[in-house]
């Protein structure tokens, strides 16, 4: 009778002259260059969305306080009806969510522009900024579920997290580049128009990348794998929780930084700052992708936290911009491997047919975290100065070390997980595959903390007479 076991990488056959994981071998994947092209931008948007709507906003409002709240309701939004879109891509493909979900926030971006052009009451602005959240197309973790499926959890995916980390931070500097570009030299309006028609074209030209899209549901010898939700998944919970403390970092580090410039008389370095923090963290996960790990993705994780809760912890007390900027690039550094890993661990938690919710709860959980701490940090460096704004991340990635490390043990993949689903494949009855699975649990978490991951922690299902 067949059965599932598992074993490391390392016990497994390899090929005579292995190639060690890296950032060539995996732009040499099959049909990557299909969907990488188109969803680089398709994704800039997503950076671009939050600064126009302050520069429009605040143009003709004449309050900053007005601007962050209408963009703090596009984000709380994006964050909540996230999860619902990767969802419905995980069940129908991203194809059908995709269309109508660019479409539609094409629709209410216009509707939000001519609102605050005609300068429509607060209300309404609120109203227009749900749904243009709402729909925001998830392009990102469509492109990681794309990695997912292609690699199937290989030895590579650790390079792919990295490589979208790293492609995530690249949009996240050229996209409120060029939005702000746009605002103050053309017109106020002009950031936000391009954000709606980039979205359109790059979402309807991902969208029509159906052949690297993966299965809507993945069939295991005629048997359709159950549905399930990623957030029923324990693990998934930890991370989304964990995922709020990153957000915390950017939300607080972008609102914090324009105050202690503008504090200390010199607000043109709030950019240059920021980019030292933002290269930080391109730093880091270009490294994180180049590197053969000896450690496993949850101990990654729970390092980098640590190293991000000290730094943090020493933020509110720096008075010098010098030092404002070294610990920046240490923040920048230390995100990078808490973010890849987490992203990595999700793959080896959830079923293919959750992949691309329980990325997108990942995203949602950080833009949550950043649209709070964009709040919090504006409050207290309005009320007590902007040191004051720095205390929201040391709060963030300390409560998220907590739970992290008091947490930690749901990230192991529970009960087998796909093995057992890959060995009733193969012919085992589910009480089978079951006994085995219990039975190769243990030898999982043993091999996890005893190997490591060796090269990423790939564990390779093998079928046994």
């Amino acid at each position: 009778m067949a059965s599932a076991v598992t074993t490391t990488e390392s016990t497994a056959p390899q090929p005579r002259n292995p190639k060690r994981p890296g950032y060539g071998q995996l732009l040499r994947t099959p049909g990557a260059w299909t969907f990488l092209l188109p969803g680089f931008a398709a994704r800039q948007p997503f950076a671009m969305l939050t600064i126009g709507i302050v520069l429009l906003v605040e143009h003709t409002t004449g309050s900053y306080g007005t601007a962050g709240a209408v963009a703090a309701v596009t984000g709380v939004s994006m964050a909540l009806f996230a999860p619902q879109s990767g969802k419905l891509a995980d069940r129908f493909g991203q194809s059908a969510v995709l269309l109508p979900g660019v479409v539609l926030h094409a629709a209410s971006v216009a509707l939000l522009t001519v609102l605050a052009l005609a300068h429509a009451p607060l209300w309404a602005l609120f109203a227009a900024a749900v749904p243009t959240g709402a729909s925001l197309p998830q392009v990102g973790p469509m492109v990681r579920a794309r990695w997912a499926a292609k690699l199937d959890n290989g030895p590579l995916m650790t390079t792919a997290a990295a490589f979208e980390s790293v492609t995530d931070e690249l949009t996240f500097v050229i996209g409120p580049v060029l939005a702000t570009a746009l605002c103050t030299g053309v017109h106020p309006a002009a950031g936000l128009a391009a954000e709606g028609v980039l979205t359109l074209a790059g979402g309807l030209l991902f969208a029509a990348q159906r052949r690297t899209a993966p299965p809507v549901n993945r069939l295991h010898a005629g048997v359709r794998e159950p549905r399930v939700s990623a957030l029923s998944v324990p693990g998934v919970r930890v991370l989304a929780v964990v995922f709020l403390g990153i957000g915390s970092v950017f939300g607080s580090m972008q609102v914090s930084l324009a105050a202690f410039t503008q504090e200390i008389g010199q607000p043109g370095m709030n950019g240059l700052l920021y980019g030292i923090f933002a290269a930080g963290n391109m730093l880091a996960g270009v490294a994180c992708g180049a590197i053969a790990w000896r450690v496993s993705a949850r101990q990654r994780l729970v390092a980098g936290y640590a190293g991000l809760a000290l730094v943090c912890s020493l933020l509110w007390a720096v008075d010098s911009a010098l030092l404002l900027g070294a610990l920046g690039l240490l923040a920048g550094l230390c995100i990078a491997p808490a973010l890849i890993s987490g992203y990595t661990l999700v793959d080896s938690l959830v079923p293919p047919s959750a992949r691309t919710e329980a990325f997108t709860w990942l995203t949602g959980s950080v833009a949550l975290g950043q649209a709070a701490a964009v709040t919090a940090a504006g409050q207290l460096a309005d009320s007590f100065g902007a040191s004051a704004g720095f205390a929201v991340p040391l709060a963030g990635t300390a409560l998220a070390l907590l739970t992290v490390v008091t947490l930690r043990g749901r990230l192991v993949p529970r009960g087998g997980g796909r093995v057992a689903a890959r060995g009733a494949a193969q012919g085992s009855t589910p009480e089978s595959a079951q006994g085995s699975a219990r039975g190769s649990a243990g030898q999982e978490r043993a091999g996890e903390e005893s190997a490591g991951e060796r090269g990423v922690g790939h564990r390779v299902p093998v079928a046994v007479d």
